[in-house]
């Protein structure tokens, strides 16, 4: 992605990093939050954007930040389990967003400046002076500016002055649950992948460039597909059984590993960041050993079989590599109708 601007070939939806750039939209109906996951609650809430937006005649636009907001008071206060587990990338946010049918999203900085800026400057810079706000929508429990001191009412009252419409949007519920980034979190954290499935509206997966590792993999026997997964804490974690799409006509079953490889050396070429290992179960001829790489796929995490284990040795290794693909084979024969299976 460019500094400025990325352009999306699926609907076309525009991404600046920033508002000061040109092709930004000088007037458009926009949401605010930081939409970590694109579930459920957050589908709805873009589906309402979208109609207000065409009845204006003017773009929908989401503002989001980067990094989020309880990262950046992580650091700030040296406090890491502050930080929340992230559901997805970047680049997955993106994807979703431009699936939902938004115009264009707005990636803001989330750095000292903005922590610090009041309520009533955001209002008067971001959302009037940046965006041209003539419609907002935000969340029930929507906050902004230094020390969360900006709410409804005040957005409410300067959309009262200023001539912009503001809506808010109650909680979202699925069978009484309240649909929710932290319930998204939460289900991911412990392996409830369906549970995960039915907030989301979908598999969860993850995306990214097929990127090069140590190549330990394919000495044992076992190839595997390498993506980085750019934050440190991922909400998911562990052996899943998934779904790879992007290399043929058809999804290719797999196992994969999601975490930082705790039998493998922490200062190897990958240096213990985080990385979805996927090994498919049947390999395509027509790719050949070198045909992955830099190619963008899309994982479907669909069951978790356990957690990261720490294994004695190259040989352990290799044997729960091989238990993890048989198993994986066995879920994907008796789940004809789970998740995501229907297509293979």
């Amino acid at each position: 992605m460019c500094a400025a601007c990325y352009q999306k070939d699926n609907n076309s939806m525009k991404v600046f990093r920033g508002f000061k750039h040109p092709g930004v939209a000088e007037a458009c109906a926009v949401t605010i939050g930081n939409f970590d996951g694109v579930h459920r609650g957050h589908q709805a809430m873009l589906a309402l954007l979208r109609g207000e937006a065409q009845q204006r005649h003017v773009p929908s636009c989401v503002l989001t930040f980067e990094p989020h907001p309880r990262d950046y008071f992580a650091k700030l206060h040296q406090k890491p389990e502050l930080a929340p587990a992230r559901v997805g990338t970047l680049r997955d946010k993106l994807d979703d967003l431009a699936k939902a049918g938004v115009d264009q999203t707005i990636v803001l900085p989330f750095d000292a400046r903005l922590a610090n800026q009041s309520p009533q400057d955001f209002i008067q810079q971001v959302l009037q002076d940046g965006l041209g706000a003539r419609y907002l929508l935000v969340g029930d429990d929507f906050r902004f500016g230094k020390a969360r001191a900006g709410d409804y009412a005040l957005l409410d009252a300067a959309g009262e002055a200023h001539g912009f419409d503001v809506a808010r949007m109650n909680s979202y519920e699925v069978h009484g649950l309240r649909v929710s980034s932290s319930a998204v979190r939460d289900a991911l954290g412990q392996g409830r992948m369906q549970d995960a499935a039915r907030l989301l509206g979908r598999p969860y997966c993850i995306s990214g460039h097929v990127v090069h590792g140590r190549k330990l993999g394919r000495t044992l026997g076992f190839k595997t597909l390498n993506l980085r997964f750019a934050h440190w804490k991922p909400a998911a974690s562990g052996i899943f059984v998934v779904l790879v799409h992007g290399l043929s006509a058809k999804p290719l079953q797999g196992v994969a590993n999601l975490g930082v490889r705790p039998s493998l050396d922490p200062n190897d070429v990958n240096r213990g960041r985080v990385l979805l290992e996927t090994h498919c179960l049947d390999w395509p001829e027509e790719l050949g050993p070198e045909g992955a790489y830099g190619k963008i796929i899309r994982v479907e995490l669909l069951h978790k079989l356990h957690d990261e284990l720490k294994y004695d040795g190259l040989d352990a290794l290799t044997q729960g590599i091989q238990k993890d693909r048989d198993d994986a084979r066995a879920w994907l024969a008796s789940h004809t109708n789970a998740p995501g299976s229907t297509r293979i």
